[in-house]
């Protein structure tokens, strides 16, 4: 029979003779008193299973053997040169959180989120102190996973927290600025203050544009966060005017995507290969879905904007490497782009639809 995971399997109790004289453990997740120690590093406790287990699923499957020379000192760690190098492993452990909790989060998961992002914190404090604009990042992560698990006065507390470490630094950069604000007007969206919400995301879109440039996909995630508000507010032709612009960005984007794939890959069974982590491509496809719903549900129904924004959709899931939802989003915009004389979209969405058929034989049977 095979061996249960890590994440399933019993973690042995801490022996308290096995430690030095004084010293105590705390739970890796709450910082409460520690009854329980990984079986693989041996430096990492926990209160109870559960917090193991949400830790191991979480970032410790990833980092529990890094962890074993950041937590077992030496004589060289306690010299110069071991004290740097010891600081450098830390920086590789940040952004290894980071970007876990940031692609967790991408999909959706913010509980599994939580502590990549609470040890991304803590690294942080550790290697650059207690109240510096390093710390912002972490901050961040921390708040959106929480924002996601309805937990809004920590998300108000952790972005007060932010707010003052940016104060303090005033130099701190471009992007550092865009995406406190873009995390304030979600809390702001999120609590129904809906005109603070649209100053800060009229602040994230000014401190994108500085730092990413006017064309940047980064800018659009901002006006569609803008146009959600305004529709909320019964707006409705200012949120399908960002709508608009957000559509713009994200097909010249995929079209220039798109047409540099297919001129690097000579043989088109290679696209198979994604062109999009996963993580992003579910980031992405959420956003252009509500866009597309909200043009399908509108008195209008405006044939230009649903074809434009389903080719977005054919697009990001070809390069995707699903050609199921390819194919689906392709249909949708040729029967739109046909209600309308000679429409520009008409001949691409045919190419890519045609492409998509002549590769379906490639597609597994039952795959959605």
């Amino acid at each position: 029979m095979e061996a249960e995971p890590q994440v399933l399997g019993t973690t042995p109790k801490i022996i308290p003779l096995a430690l030095p004289k004084g010293t105590e453990k705390l739970c890796e997740l709450c910082q409460r008193e520690a009854h329980l120690q990984c079986t693989q590093c041996r430096v990492t406790f926990y209160c109870h299973a559960e917090h193991q287990q949400a830790d191991w699923v979480g970032i410790h499957e990833r980092i529990c053997q890094l962890l074993v020379a950041i937590r077992t000192p030496t004589l060289f760690s306690l010299q110069r040169a071991g004290r740097i190098e010891m600081q450098l492993k830390k920086g590789e452990l940040i952004e290894i959180c980071r970007s876990v909790a940031q692609s967790k989060l991408s999909e959706g998961k913010h509980q599994e989120a939580l502590p990549a992002a609470q040890f991304c914190l803590r690294c942080t404090i550790d290697v650059h102190g207690p109240s510096t604009v390093q710390l912002v990042p972490a901050y961040l992560l921390l708040a959106e996973a929480n924002m996601g698990l309805g937990n809004l006065a920590l998300v108000a507390e952790l972005l007060s927290q932010a707010q003052w470490a940016v104060l303090k630094s005033p130099e701190c950069g471009l992007a550092v600025h865009h995406r406190l604000h873009r995390s304030l007007g979600r809390l702001h969206t999120a609590t129904g203050n809906l005109e603070a919400a649209l100053f800060n995301f009229a602040n994230d879109i000014y401190f994108a544009s500085e730092e990413y440039g006017l064309d940047s996909t980064v800018i659009s995630g901002g006006y569609f966060l803008m146009a959600d508000v305004f529709a909320k507010q019964g707006k409705m032709p200012i949120a399908n005017s960002l709508y608009s612009e957000v559509a713009r960005t994200w097909h010249r984007h995929l079209t220039k995507l798109l047409k540099t794939h297919m001129q690097n890959v000579q043989n088109p069974v290679m696209l198979l290969e994604p062109s999009y982590d996963k993580a992003q491509q579910v980031e992405v496809d959420a956003m252009l879905r509500t866009m597309l719903e909200f043009h399908q549900n509108d008195f209008r129904k405006d044939p230009t904007q649903i074809a434009l924004v389903a080719h977005c959709l054919a697009m990001l899931w070809f390069l995707g490497g699903d050609f199921l939802k390819a194919l689906g989003f392709c249909s949708t915009g040729l029967q739109a782009s046909q209600l309308i004389p000679n429409h520009d979209l008409t001949e691409p969405i045919q190419g890519l639809l045609q492409l998509v058929q002549s590769l379906q034989p490639e597609q597994h049977p039952g795959s959605d």
